[in-house]
């Protein structure tokens, strides 16, 4: 489980646009106390702990507004297909966002762009909450998405310049990996709580935020900046030392902004290995935001949940991501071990595929289960059940698919792979609220909940096909493959 993590870090934290660094300073030996590396472990983890709750802090936004719709629709006057755009601008800004900040952090390094774009995401979340028009929230909202989701694109490179990724470094990105999975689903039920307990008032989805966020934000300024570049040049400079002079820095951001924007489509459209695994992901991830839709409707209508009632229902999904965790960790430490043992370490990545492999299995069962347990005669714990299996699955596929996208495309391109498998992720989760309430209400629970079950049937192969055939598109890549 610790190599995927560190690949996963690895690869992230040379993205900002995939451009290779090149600088004549370094450090004053291994043991250079300014070497984030060398710092004592309380500054480490300090330096880890709170990107990695920027980054949950990002996801836990989208979901604390969806509790909040039917309340938005009554004020404003508005549909709920228009409300939801609250929820699904947002998201798909989440994907917009990083391709520009990424780039952004190695102009400025890590800290100015933590304090920049959290900042802006609390002030435009704050601008939601105290919308008096539709126009605004949604707005304020989308421009949330844009500028918060910095953290997101930067987390993993902060990591791996603090940890030494063959040792410490998988549990220490592993916080950082969840926080996209964990904030949806805790966002929903915090939203839900605390919308009840202020007289139904829509807009302490927003202050909710403010009141979490608020405290970490002020704790960003305590950061330390990570970027190896950024502290030699830093150091250089108040010794009156040469450092390399930044007068192209516009254009190199430039460049590294067109390669940030344009590699990972290009991936998307030329390669079925980044294409098919990121429709794949994309698709399991967006169906954590069709259960925004999905839970309430159907909890509510068949077992007349109440709103709190709908969000404890999320629980059900943590045991299965848990189970994800240490499937993924079994195999790792089991057959992938093994088949790395036996090629002197350099294994073919589709080894990486035996967790997918399962999860594909996993995934269309908690699917199918939650469309035709939820019925009057049925207890309701059978279809909250459901999300173990589906939870499992999800977590098990992304995990492992994301790995087999690095090891397949390395250092040089992993990231832009990456970047492609997350713009599909956040767009799929941006589109499958807008539509998931109306499916049910014309199809009725079970016959609606089987589509999303066929969709993932149909995409099971995915893992498979890539492990038996992944060789031989390796081979025909127009990229730099293993």
């Amino acid at each position: 489980m610790a190599k995927f993590a560190n690949s996963i870090v690895d690869v992230e934290s040379g993205f900002q646009g995939d451009v290779r660094e090149v600088t004549s300073l370094d450090w004053d030996g291994l043991d250079d106390i300014a070497n984030p590396k060398n710092w004592s472990l309380g500054k480490r983890l300090f330096n880890t702990i709170l990107p990695a709750i920027f980054a949950f802090l990002i996801t836990f936004t989208t979901s604390t507004y969806v509790p909040g719709i039917p309340l938005v629709m009554v004020e404003f006057h508005v549909s709920q297909l228009v409300a939801t755009l609250g929820l699904a601008l947002y998201t798909f800004a989440l994907a917009l966002g990083p391709l520009v900040s990424a780039p952004l952090s190695e102009l400025l390094g890590r800290k100015p762009v933590y304090l920049v774009t959290m900042g802006m995401l609390l002030a435009f979340v704050g601008g939601a909450g105290g919308a008096q028009n539709l126009q605004t929230l949604l707005v304020c909202r989308f421009l949330a998405g844009v500028f918060g989701s910095g953290a997101i694109a930067i987390g993993a490179g902060t990591i791996a310049d603090v940890w030494d990724m063959s040792t410490h470094g998988g549990p220490a990105s592993l916080g950082f990996i969840m926080g996209p999975f964990l904030g949806p689903v805790l966002g929903y039920i915090a939203g839900v709580y605390i919308i009840a307990g202020q007289d139904n008032d829509w807009r302490w989805s927003a202050w909710i935020v403010l009141i979490v966020g608020a405290p970490f934000f002020v704790f960003a300024f305590f950061l330390s900046e990570t970027s190896k570049k950024h502290i030699l040049e830093r150091r250089h400079r108040k010794g009156g030392k040469y450092a390399p002079s930044n007068s192209n820095a516009t254009e190199l951001f430039l460049k590294e902004l067109r390669t940030a924007v344009v590699r990972p489509l290009h991936m998307m459209f030329t390669e079925p290995i980044v294409a098919y695994v990121s429709i794949y992901t994309g698709f399991t991830f967006a169906m954590i935001f069709s259960f925004f839709g999905s839970y309430s409707y159907v909890f509510a209508v068949v077992y007349h949940f109440n709103a709190r009632e709908v969000g404890l229902a999320f629980i059900g999904i943590l045991p299965g991501f848990l189970l994800a965790i240490a499937v993924f960790g079994a195999f790792d430490k089991t057959i992938y071990a093994k088949a790395r043992n036996a090629a002197n370490g350099k294994p073919a990545p589709e080894h990486r595929l035996y967790a997918a492999m399962l999860g594909s299995l996993l995934m269309p069962i908690g699917l199918f289960w939650f469309a035709w347990s939820a019925t009057e005669s049925v207890h309701w714990i059978v279809p909250v059940l459901s999300g173990i299996p589906f939870g499992c699955g999800m977590l098990a596929i992304f995990l492992s698919s994301t790995a087999y996208l690095m090891d397949v495309y390395r250092s040089s391109t992993g990231a832009s792979a990456i970047a492609a498998n997350g713009i599909l992720r956040y767009t799929f989760g941006g589109a499958f609220p807008l539509f998931t309430i109306q499916m049910y209400e014309a199809l009725g629970v079970g016959y609606a909940g089987s589509v999303f079950a066929f969709v993932s049937v149909l995409l099971l192969p995915v893992p498979w096909v890539f492990f038996k055939y992944g060789k031989a598109l390796r081979g025909r890549s127009g990229y730099d493959t293993i």
